[in-house]
C-alpha cells in the first residue's frame, strides 16, 4: 500500500472518532507521532492494526445472551395467568428478599417483617380449593417453590412448611370445622403453622419408631415426647404434632397451639444450612390438647404419608430452585470476572462447568414439570415423588459445587450468594426423606421386593 493509501485510511479512521474523544486522546499522546508511526507500518502491520481496532469496536457492541436457567423454555408451557403468578413471586423475591437474604442467613435470624408482604401476594395454599385458597394447580405450587428457592432456600422452607406441610395436614386430614377455622387465617398469614414429625432419635424412619405418644383422658389428649428440626416452630401459632396412640399404637395428628400447657419450643443453634429457618426442638410434657383439635381424619401413618407425598414434589422443585439460583449467579459472575484480559466465561474449562450445570438443571426441571403434571392428573404415587426427590437433591449438590468452583476463592463469600446455596443444598439432600429412604421406596416399586428393615 502506498503512503497516500495509508494516510487516507488513517484519516478515514480518525473521521470516525468522536472529536471530543480525540481531544482527550491528544492530551495523553502525541497525535503527530501516532500519525508518523502509522505511516511507517507495512501492509501486514496496518491490516493487523485495523483488525484489532475493528474487533475492539465489535467487542464493545456485543450483546451477550441473558442469564436464564430455563434453557428449554419450560415457562412457555405455562398459561398467561400462571406465568403472571410466577413473575409475581419472582419480583417479590428479587425486590424484598434478595437484598436481605445473606444478612439474615449469616445472623441466623428470621425477617419477620416480610410476612405481611407475603400475605399481600395471596399465594399460600395455592393448590387447595376453597377456604380462601387460590385453587391453582400443583404445577403452579412447584413453580412457586422453585422461584422462592432460586433466591433463598430458607424463605422457601418457611413458605413450604407453612403452606405445604401445616396447611396441607389440615386440608387433607382435618374436619370441615377445622378447615374452616384455620385455613383462611393461614392463607392470609394471620396464623403461622409448623409441622412436627421428626424426632431426636428418629428421622426418615419415624413411621416405625415414633417415640412421641398420646393418650386420651375424657375430652382431652395428653401428649409426651420430643420433636426436632421443626421449622417455624419458635414463632408459629400452631404446630401439627404427630403422636402414637398408647392404646391402639396408631399414629394420630393434633393441632397444638403455642399456648397449650406442656408445650415448649427451643431454637436450635449452630446450623451450617438454612440458617434463616427457625428450627426448634419441641418438648411436650403432659401437653393437653382438646379432642376438638385432633385431626379428625388422621388415624394412621398412612394419613401422615399422604401429606408427605403431596409436599415431596415441592421439595424436588425446591432443589431445582436452589440449583437454578446457584447456576445463574455463577453464570453472571463468569461473564463479569476477567482474567488474562478476558471474561472467564470465554475459557473452555469454565464453559464445561457451566454446561454441566445447565444440563443437570434442565433435566431436573423437566422431571419436576412432568411430576407435577402427574400430581394434577391424580396419577402421583409415592415412588414418583421419591424418585424426583432423590435425583434432584443429588444433582443440586453437583450444580452448587460447580458454581462454587468457577468462582474460585470468591465462591466461599456470602456476597456472591453461591456459598449460601452450597450450604443449603445439604439440608435439601436430607429432609423429607433421605436419599437412602427414598431410594428404597423407588426400589420397592420397580422390583416388587421391600428392602426396608423391619
Amino acid at each position: 500500500m502506498s503512503l497516500f493509501g495509508k494516510v487516507k485510511n488513517t484519516i478515514g479512521l480518525l473521521k470516525s472518532v468522536d472529536l471530543d474523544a480525540l481531544a482527550k486522546l491528544s492530551e495523553k499522546v502525541d497525535l503527530s507521532q501516532v500519525m508518523s508511526a502509522v505511516g511507517n507500518l507495512d501492509d501486514r502491520q496496518l491490516k493487523g492494526l485495523m483488525k484489532m481496532l475493528s474487533s475492539q469496536a465489535k467487542k464493545g457492541e456485543r450483546k451477550l445472551p441473558p442469564v436464564d436457567g430455563d434453557f428449554y423454555n419450560m415457562a412457555l408451557k405455562l398459561t398467561p395467568e400462571e406465568r403472571e403468578l410466577q413473575m409475581k413471586m419472582r419480583n417479590f423475591m428479587e425486590e424484598e428478599v434478595k437484598p436481605i437474604a445473606n444478612d439474615f442467613w449469616n445472623r441466623a435470624e428470621f425477617p419477620h417483617h416480610i410476612i405481611p408482604k407475603f400475605a399481600k401476594l395471596g399465594l399460600a395454599g395455592i393448590a387447595y380449593k376453597g377456604y380462601g385458597c387460590p385453587g391453582q394447580s400443583f404445577l403452579m405450587e412447584g413453580i412457586l417453590a422453585m422461584e422462592l428457592a432460586r433466591v433463598d432456600v430458607s424463605i422457601s422452607t418457611f413458605f413450604g412448611v407453612h403452606s405445604g406441610l401445616a396447611m396441607g395436614s389440615i386440608y387433607l386430614c382435618g374436619s370441615e370445622e377445622q378447615k374452616q377455622e384455620w385455613l383462611p387465617k393461614m392463607q392470609k398469614f394471620e396464623k403461622i403453622g409448623a409441622f412436627g414429625l421428626t424426632e431426636p432419635d428418629v428421622g426418615s424412619g419415624v413411621a416405625g419408631g415414633m417415640g412421641t405418644t398420646c393418650r386420651r383422658e375424657g375430652d382431652e389428649w395428653i401428649i409426651n415426647g420430643q420433636k426436632k428440626w421443626i421449622g417455624n416452630a419458635t414463632f408459629s401459632d400452631i404446630t401439627v404434632i404427630w403422636a402414637r396412640d398408647e392404646e391402639t399404637d396408631r399414629v394420630k395428628g393434633f393441632i397444638v397451639r403455642k399456648e397449650n400447657p406442656g408445650f415448649l419450643a427451643e431454637k436450635m443453634e449452630d446450623k451450617m444450612a438454612l440458617r434463616t429457618v427457625q428450627n426448634a426442638l419441641i418438648t411436650l410434657t403432659n401437653c393437653r390438647v382438646p379432642e376438638s383439635d385432633r385431626l379428625q381424619k388422621a388415624d394412621s401413618f398412612k394419613d401422615t404419608a399422604k401429606v408427605l407425598q403431596m409436599t415431596r414434589a415441592g421439595v424436588a422443585w425446591q432443589a431445582v430452585g436452589c440449583a437454578r439460583g446457584a447456576y445463574e449467579a455463577a453464570l453472571t459472575y463468569t461473564k463479569k470476572r476477567e482474567q488474562f484480559g478476558r471474561p472467564i466465561a470465554s475459557f473452555q474449562l469454565i464453559q464445561n462447568h457451566l454446561v454441566e450445570m445447565v444440563s443437570n438443571l434442565t433435566a431436573m426441571q423437566t422431571m419436576c414439570f412432568r411430576l407435577s403434571e402427574m400430581q394434577d392428573a391424580g396419577q402421583l404415587k409415592d415412588e414418583h415423588a421419591s424418585l424426583a426427590k432423590v435425583f434432584c437433591s443429588m444433582r443440586t449438590r453437583d450444580v452448587v459445587s460447580r458454581a462454587r468452583e468457577v468462582m474460585g476463592g470468591n465462591g466461599i463469600l456470602l456476597e456472591h450468594d453461591v456459598a449460601r446455596f452450597v450450604a443449603d443444598a445439604e439440608a435439601i439432600y436430607s429432609y423429607e426423606g433421605t436419599k437412602e429412604i427414598n431410594s428404597l421406596i423407588v426400589g420397592r416399586a420397580i422390583t416388587g421386593f421391600s428392602a426396608f428393615v423391619s
